[in-house]
């Protein structure tokens, strides 16, 4: 089973209607950059509400949006005060950042920037000189949350980029609203990534998800296996789609950054999904795993509880292999 998976959205009920309590309430719409897809087991649309937490979303990490909090804070502005949702993202990081030894790092986005996966052009130049002054900026312990909620850092060119996990707290943030109004059983899908409570009610079974192989394509993707969930969230990250080609050097440039090297260079893992209580940390650990490669990661799983995983990686011999957890094994659905 050499495949690469990533979540496909391919979900049957991506139908944007009302309907009955018994059939399900579908809503989707834009956000993030992609779109969401979202079924629940009420009669209520919350759409305008869902949009709402969105723009609140937007507003506090988006580095896209230049009255954004981060976006101010990137800028230099040490006045501002963050609000909640800036707050708790931040201090998810800072926990994941210290059980990954650094290699989950939101300061990478200055290197992101100049590898051209960011906000702007990428540099023309990108040796060992720049390299090692862009690294100067990059360590999410030199930013320091004080007690008013004000952004401290120690370089003032550190770039905080949630990119690698706003999308599911905000995914998560969704959730936690429905469950507010009620609401027990739903699935939400955004950009890949899902979230879940509950059952499928409609039909008496787990959500189910179809799981994405490397050959299908981005207009018409297909799925090689399910993965049953409940109460629980999955996320998926990959290079083989997100890199960048420099036309005067030659070099690969995969999305995925060690911050203890600054290289974007590609681990010997291919792709992971990633299965946690919240999406938010679901997002997390799998760009971690990401940048680890597969020897680090196993050590690494050794000390994280609680999520279940799957990736492909590369053997010595540049042989595809895989790696998955027994949790994971036991939610497929062959």
């Amino acid at each position: 089973m050499k495949y690469y998976l990533l979540i496909l959205f391919a979900l049957l009920f991506l139908i944007s209607c009302q309907e009955t309590k018994e059939s399900g309430t579908y809503l989707n719409g834009n956000a993030f950059g992609t779109e969401y897809h979202i079924k629940y087991f009420e009669e209520e649309d919350y759409g305008n509400e869902i949009d709402a937490i969105v723009e609140e979303v937007n507003q506090s990490v988006s580095t896209y949006l230049p009255t954004s909090a981060i976006t101010k804070v990137n800028e230099g502005d040490s006045t501002i005060v963050v609000d909640v949702i800036f707050v708790h993202v931040l201090k998810l990081s800072q926990r994941i950042h210290q059980e990954s030894e650094g290699y989950f790092d939101p300061t990478v986005g200055v290197l992101r920037n100049a590898y051209g996966f960011g906000d702007d052009e990428p540099l023309k130049r990108m040796d060992s000189t720049v390299l090692d002054s862009l690294r100067h900026m990059v360590g999410l312990s030199k930013i320091r949350l004080t007690e008013t909620n004000q952004i401290r850092k120690e370089n003032s060119n550190t770039y905080l980029d949630f990119n690698a996990i706003a999308k599911g707290y905000g995914i998560d943030l969704i959730g936690e609203f429905l469950e507010s109004k009620g609401i027990e059983n739903y699935l939400i899908e955004l950009g890949g990534e899902i979230r879940t409570q509950g059952k499928n009610t409609e039909k008496n079974k787990s959500w189910m998800v179809g799981v994405e192989g490397i050959d299908s394509e981005l207009k018409d993707r297909s799925y090689t296996h399910t993965l049953k969930l409940e109460n629980q969230s999955l996320a998926s990250s990959g290079n083989y789609r997100k890199f960048r080609m420099d036309s005067l050097s030659g070099n690969k440039y995969v999305h995925t950054i060690n911050p203890l090297t600054g290289k974007a260079e590609q681990t010997n893992i291919t792709s992971t999904s990633v299965i946690a209580k919240t999406c938010a940390e679901a997002d997390a650990y799998a760009t971690t795993i990401m940048a680890m490669g597969h020897e680090k990661t196993i050590e690494f799983l050794k000390r994280v509880k609680d999520i279940e995983v799957y990736y492909t990686y590369l053997d010595e011999q540049n042989k595809a292999k895989e790696f998955m957890t027994e949790g994971f094994k036991k939610q497929l659905v062959e």
